[in-house]
């Protein structure tokens, strides 16, 4: 590796702990302990430490949209970081025995590290559960009729959830979300907030898709071209998983 190419991946790396990518905590039934697959929306119990989970394909799967180097920064440092923190974080608090869930519906802008570390774990074991090789196309069925419904198009989606991603000052998130009516929208938020937060966000909802748009998302690749980032995303989004969120969440 040269001293330039160096130099970038230690800036990206630099905010991530090294630590084994499949961090645990010696759980006794994992499924229970974090949020589990496939139903990321129905998770409701936990019984003993977050922990990581592993992807469900390898690091090099997603490329040329997303680089191997990338995703084994992203995953296997910045997402295990969030999870020790968290689990650092509610320790000995009222959030101790809560599910994911929860804990984000109850935070308060006082409540600074459990609201980073669990904003990071959920948004990212949602990012990692919507994204897959051999994906992209566009969505059907319901969700399609849904996204007509509230955009007019599978076109008029895609442009107002890019802008969002786009627009998003310095680091945050997109998000595809329903509301409590069933009806779909598009938001950003900042830093590792997300629309489940509903103590803390404009509009609250169930995000069932999500873009990462901090720079160690993809900087490695793209350097400041988030909107080729943003456009490449839609190559590997897995339109069916995002399909069975949106189902989950209208019951």
């Amino acid at each position: 590796m040269d001293k330039r190419k160096f130099l970038k991946v230690s800036a990206i790396a630099a905010t991530g702990l090294v630590i084994n990518p499949f961090y645990s905590c010696n759980t006794k039934d994992k499924k229970d302990s974090v949020i589990s697959k496939p139903d990321l929306l129905e998770y409701t119990k936990r019984t003993e430490d977050f922990y990581l989970p592993p992807l469900s394909f390898p690091v090099e799967a997603l490329e040329p949209n997303i680089d191997k180097m990338t995703m084994e920064i992203h995953h296997g440092k910045h997402h295990a970081g969030y999870v020790r923190k968290l689990n650092a974080a509610i320790k000995d608090t009222s959030f101790s025995d809560m599910p994911i869930l929860d804990i984000l519906s109850n935070i308060s802008d006082t409540d600074t590290g459990v609201r980073n570390n669990g904003g990071g774990h959920f948004n990212h074991t949602l990012f990692w559960d919507i994204i897959a090789p051999n994906s992209g196309g566009e969505p059907t069925g319901k969700l399609e009729e849904s996204m007509d419904t509230t955009f007019g198009s599978f076109k008029d989606f895609k442009a107002a959830f890019s802008t969002a991603a786009k627009t998003r000052f310095g680091s945050g998130w997109a998000w595809l979300s329903v509301d409590d009516g069933g009806k779909l929208f598009v938001s950003s938020t900042p830093n590792q907030d997300n629309p489940l937060m509903k103590n803390l966000v404009e509009q609250n909802g169930t995000p069932i898709l999500g873009i990462d748009v901090w720079e160690h998302a993809y900087y490695l690749n793209y350097q400041n071209k988030r909107g080729e980032y943003i456009d490449n995303f839609f190559n590997i989004i897995n339109w069916k998983k995002v399909s069975d969120n949106f189902m989950k969440s209208i019951g």
